[in-house]
């Protein structure tokens, strides 16, 4: 029986989740015809909030979309740092007028899905084919273009894209490498302000707040324009270091917090208990591009959650990407996706190993605890000296 070979387009993403749609997107906007395909039976995001900085809502300016995802998301006042054993704060970032003006677009929070929804929508505006269910298997590249292999059938292309998450295996033709496990697991809940009651308060609403502390740390903020609530709770877990085949259960939530400061103690009970997601990354490596296969987001920077750059960072891909393909005929996309591997590859790097300290600084104990309160607690509130790189 012969594979069916469907209708050709200048570029297969493989993966729609945020990092493949914001590449379909921004291709279909300079006037490329593509298709996305989905391994999952629907264009679906698991999880709960999102944090999206100003490296990526400038881009979702220019794209059209900044208005609806504010419209869906919430403006924060300002990032709150809090111990997490004795609850004092230490130190803030106010997302306020100057903030705004100096990175030129807002600070948002927003669900997941909401935000995957807009990009999907945008997406299909923009003429992109959104072919869910269908798993890509292969990627074969050629001197005029690739042909994708998927559970559906080959699909030809000028370009493929793969965008296909920690667990890549497009990235498998370009490396050998393995996710790393970080120890830590992450237990979120989301749930209607009006359920959890008075226990949240006006500035809960108003703000994204990190409680840090040893081995652990809790984040908390609202989504949908104030009327659900955000929780995510990370700790390292005793069992992993002890090398046990299940670890990072509920009981290890609860011990590990036993010593917090009373409000994230009740924070606790703002978190499904029946799922949780083990914290994985991977060394950053130089090499994103295999011919006319070249890779993007988690695919290509997997990192850990600390400086919340995950979704940002594959914006930025899709961003770049674009850019470079929008100007060179389809003769020179070798060269031109090349040029995306080489602007890209130093800055999530950088990101990477960046979030790996940022998340040690986080959790330490003891006296380099008390040096990093200290250090924190005296911060002048206006030195933007530690986000400028990343932000501007």
């Amino acid at each position: 029986m012969m594979t069916p070979v469907l209708d050709p387009v200048d570029v297969v993403v493989a993966g729609g989740g945020i990092g493949g749609l914001s590449t379909a997107y921004a291709l279909a906007r300079s006037g490329r015809s593509v298709s996305v395909l989905e391994r999952s039976p629907e264009f679906t995001e698991v999880g709960a909030g999102l944090q999206m900085a100003p490296n990526a809502t400038r881009i979702l300016r220019e794209w059209g979309l900044l208005d609806e995802v504010c419209e869906a998301g919430v403006a924060p006042q300002r990032l709150l740092f809090k111990d997490v054993l004795d609850g004092g704060e230490l130190t803030r970032l106010d997302l306020d007028d100057e903030f705004v003006r100096r990175y030129g677009a807002p600070y948002i929070v927003i669900h997941r899905s909401d935000l995957l929804t807009i990009l999907a929508r945008a997406c299909e505006r923009a003429g992109v084919k959104l072919v869910a269910d269908c798993d890509v298997q292969d990627v074969e590249t050629d001197r005029d273009g690739v042909t994708v292999r998927s559970a559906l059938g080959d699909h030809r292309a000028l370009l493929a894209v793969g965008a296909d998450g920690l667990r890549s295996r497009l990235r498998a033709k370009l490396s050998d490498d393995e996710p790393i496990c970080s120890g830590y697991v992450a237990y979120r809940g989301a749930f209607p302000v009006a359920d959890l009651g008075p226990k949240i308060g006006e500035d809960a609403l108003r703000q994204v707040v990190f409680y840090i502390g040893p081995g652990c740390h809790m984040v908390r903020y609202p989504l949908r324009r104030g009327e659900i609530f955000n929780t995510v709770a990370v700790f390292k877990s005793p069992a992993y270091e002890r090398g046990e085949e299940d670890w990072g259960g509920p009981c290890e939530l609860d011990a590990v917090f036993s010593g917090a400061c009373d409000e994230v103690r009740e924070g606790l009970g703002s978190l499904w208990r029946d799922r949780r997601w083990a914290m994985f990354d991977r060394l950053p490596i130089p090499n994103w591009v295999d011919g006319r296969l070249v890779l993007t987001g988690d695919a290509a920077h997997p990192m850990l959650q600390y400086l919340a750059q995950g979704a940002c960072q594959a914006i930025e891909d899709a961003a770049c990407l674009a850019a470079e393909l929008h100007d060179a005929p389809p003769p020179d996309w070798a060269e031109a996706v090349k040029r995306y591997e080489a602007e890209r590859t130093e800055r999530t790097a950088r990101v990477q190993t960046t979030a790996r300290l940022w998340g040690d600084i986080w959790h330490v104990d003891g006296v380099a605890r008390t040096l990093r309160n200290e250090l924190f607690r005296t911060r002048d509130l206006h030195d933007y000296k530690y986000i400028d790189w990343l932000y501007a």
